[in-house]
């Protein structure tokens, strides 16, 4: 017990020396503790969380180097500039490096507390070979859930890593993800060879995160709108190419902030340069396909939004996840269409039958999400085995409660209008035969002959296209290869009145209202942002991006301490003794000034 003290209290005072902080924050110290202590573990811990600091402050206190395992060459270099401003030794060993020999060099002498490399790459025998021939303290996997096929990112070359391992018996494992349900867990533990008592669980909420569902109306001129109420670097997530590019120029003509696409489709160059622009920004938009974002550690991302649905609840959490990475306030907004699930759903039929049922699951938890008018956080919190409370106070449900209308009558009518105008048509054509609008069309089909011509009245009309989208995202309505409407899993059900639909209320038409939107410098400071230009000015010098100097809560807490000298500046949470010696004099000099 004794020296289970000893070995926290000495991880505490390397936090500090490193890192400059005075405490671990949630479940980092238990996870510290049990690889200092040689233990295998599985961390779950939200982004933002700081999972890299368990295996970093480690290999600065243990004999050897930390391998540290990761998916994407972008997020490896991103993590090794954090490290090396902070003093730590890393290297990367990776298709993109020019200086292979010289890293293998100092991993051999061992001069290196991390050196991260490809799961390609580790599973290979060649790098097994090097491995034998220097002392090893750690092999972190990041991204780990990217090892089981129940999680939503599966990558097969993490299933290479066991027998890599293996060889090195003796050294500890620390898995690490932000996004892993009970099945996940499991799977990961029993791929990786970490026993079930090693598996520390931090809970998945991001309070910082405010949620934010909306029906896609105008998407472009929606993300305008964010644009113009969020400050700081955001990302939006297009479902395609074609319509990142749309996106991307539409939002750059009508915002004065810059905005760059990036998606698989732009020559590599062009990539790589607007994700080095993004990174280095503090105003920059990016609009994109989901695989942007995983490979940056940028953690003043102020807002996510996503143009059409996610994948799952798995994804949508992996992706909101990047905005608010420093615990400041930041905003996920999601815009739908009931397009998007039609399209999804008619996707699922398309796979291997044995991938079907899952996926289909998958689609119905975020189609609870999007039509709950409950608390959206709770429905998140659930999906992950949490037991939260029934409101977060910070999602727009909460913040703005949405009545909610018991619509099932009205959808029978909804339903059996689809049913006798013979599955084939789209919503347009059943609401006017709901609604008794006698077109052209209707006439010629003789659908102004049926039992439902003009069953709807005029305060149920309003109702019809919400109550459309709602019933398929549920799976209710499904739309055939044509775009007609037919029924779907549960629709007989609703029809014989054995199940009931509640929808929520469509809001009234916005009156101007805008909310107050979270800046950097809420009280307006001019020492904060002369700190700002001198962390920008630094950084550009040293060809970091800002936020590898100090995170925007610093320079906040800077201004408002307004420290004297080096001590009291390096009492600052964030400002450890490699950051102090290398920026102090600067930031103490701009501080003098004001």
């Amino acid at each position: 017990m004794e020296r289970q003290v000893d070995k926290v209290s000495e991880a505490e005072r390397a936090l500090r020396r490193v890192f400059g902080f005075e405490h671990f924050r949630g479940v980092q110290g238990q996870v510290v503790e049990r690889v200092l202590s040689g233990l295998s573990t599985l961390a779950v811990m939200p982004t933002g969380a700081g999972k890299s600091l368990t295996y970093q402050l480690p290999a600065t206190m243990l004999e050897g180097t930390c391998i540290v395992i990761s998916p994407l060459i972008a997020l490896m270099h991103d993590q090794l500039r954090s490290a090396r401003a902070n003093g730590i030794r890393a290297a990367t060993l990776t298709s993109a490096d020019d200086d292979r020999m010289a890293t293998i060099a100092a991993f051999r002498t061992g001069e290196l507390d991390l050196l991260y490399v490809a799961p390609e790459r580790a599973s290979q025998e060649h790098f097994r070979e090097l491995l034998g021939q220097a002392p090893l303290a750690l092999f972190a996997i990041d991204e780990a859930h990217c090892v089981s096929e129940w999680g939503h990112d599966f990558r097969p070359d993490y299933r290479q890593l066991r027998p890599l391992m293996d060889a090195f018996g003796q050294v500890p494992r620390l898995a690490l993800t932000a996004t892993a349900d009970a099945r996940t867990r499991d799977d990961i533990i029993a791929q990786l060879g970490i026993p079930q008592e090693g598996v520390i669980v931090s809970g998945f909420d991001r309070p910082n995160i405010r949620y934010v569902i909306r029906h896609r109306e105008s998407g472009t001129r929606q993300l305008v709108q964010l644009l113009k109420e969020q400050p700081g670097p955001g990302i939006v997530y297009a479902p395609t190419r074609r319509k990142v590019e749309q996106l991307a120029e539409g939002l750059a003509q009508a915002s004065t902030r810059p905005v760059l696409p990036y998606h698989a489709g732009l020559p590599p160059e062009e990539r790589a340069a607007n994700q080095a622009a993004f990174v280095a920004s503090e105003d920059m938009v990016v609009v994109a396909t989901i695989a942007f974002g995983m490979g940056i550690d940028k953690p003043d991302v102020r807002f996510v939004a996503h143009a059409g649905i996610p994948k799952s609840i798995e994804a949508y959490y992996q992706e909101t996840g990047r905005a608010g990475r420093d615990g400041d306030p930041a905003i996920a907004v999601m815009l739908w269409a009931a397009g998007d699930f039609a399209q999804a759903r008619q996707r699922v039929g398309e796979i291997d039958e044995s991938r079907q049922a899952g996926e289909r699951a998958r689609l119905d938890a975020l189609a609870m999400l999007v039509e709950t008018p409950g608390c959206r956080r709770a429905v998140l919190l659930r999906h992950f085995g949490e037991d939260p409370p029934e409101a977060c106070g910070n999602c727009d449900n909460c913040l703005e409660a949405p009545g909610v209308i018991d619509a099932t009558e009205l959808a029978r009518k909804l339903l059996s209008a689809v049913y006798r105008t013979g599955q084939s048509f789209g919503f347009g054509h059943v609401q006017k035969v709901l609604t008794g609008a006698a077109d052209e069309r209707v006439l010629q089909r003789g659908h102004d002959k049926l039992s439902v011509f003009g069953i709807v009245d005029a305060a149920e009309a309003r109702l019809l296209q919400p109550l459309s989208r709602a019933l398929q995202a549920r799976g209710s309505l499904v739309a055939n290869e044509h775009g007609g409407l037919k029924l779907g899993r549960d629709a007989r059900a609703i029809l014989k009145g054995e199940t009931t639909v509640e929808i929520v209320q469509p809001p009234a038409p916005a009156k101007g209202r805008r909310r107050r939107s979270d800046t950097p410098n809420p009280v307006g400071d001019p020492l904060f942002e002369a700190l700002r230009a001198l962390r920008r000015d630094l950084a550009a010098e040293a060809q970091v991006p800002p936020y590898v100097i100090f995170h925007d809560a610093v320079l906040r807490e800077m201004a408002a301490v307004r420290p004297a000298s080096l001590a009291e500046l390096g009492a600052i949470s964030g400002v450890g003794a490699r950051k102090l010696d290398a920026y102090g004099e600067a930031f103490l000099a701009v501080i003098r000034q004001h």
